[in-house]
């Protein structure tokens, strides 16, 4: 055999899981999102964040580049979109802390959101991957206000992912398929 620069490999025995290298939550999101556009099931789509532009420069006569901008708002949640005649907004979080999820990474402006959109009857929603443990859940925004509510915890422990949330196998296609859960929650709603 042919090695690279004649140098030969030498097996090693680690236990590395590869599930979700070089994928981010994000990433699995979007090409979900791809399918079910393409397949006709959802349109479900990644808000852009609102920019205020102030400086441009123009480095060919084909090309744009923005110099210098600011946000213009705080942004809501990443997704929104239609499905089965639903409303649906939720937004995509990772950790790499293997015990809760800090709810530091959700804004005050985010909380209200998910608060009136689930008090319109929208269905809005978190997916949450934590990272070291391989595991990405869907918790249903009624759920995580309850908490917040009720708790003075800054975390969400993975014990309460565990009974209230939804785990959202990673497959080939659709990638994350969380509309599988949504056709639960709402067969609970019409039922």
């Amino acid at each position: 055999m042919k090695y690279p620069n004649g140098i030969k490999q030498t097996a090693t025995n680690h236990n590395i899981n590869y599930g979700n290298r070089g994928m981010t939550l994000e990433e699995d999101l979007n090409i979900t999102n791809k399918y079910y556009e393409d397949e006709g099931i959802a349109y479900i789509y990644k808000k852009p964040t609102p920019i205020q532009i102030v400086k441009v420069s123009y480095p060919t006569n084909k090309q744009v580049r923005i110099t210098d901008a600011f946000f213009k708002e705080p942004s809501t949640l990443d997704y929104n979109g239609l499905y089965k005649g639903y409303y649906i907004d939720f937004d995509a979080k990772e950790t790499n802390n293997t015990t809760s999820f800090p709810l530091g990474n959700i804004n005050p402006h985010q909380i209200n959101h998910i608060r009136n959109i689930s008090n319109n009857g929208g269905l809005c929603f978190l997916i949450i991957r934590f990272n070291k443990l391989d595991i990405t859940y869907l918790l249903l925004g009624e759920d995580f206000i309850d908490f917040i509510d009720n708790n003075t915890r800054k975390s969400i422990p993975v014990d309460y992912f565990k009974e209230k949330a939804f785990s959202i196998e990673l497959k080939y296609n659709p990638r994350l398929d969380y509309l599988k859960i949504i056709d639960k929650i709402i067969g609970g709603r019409n039922g």
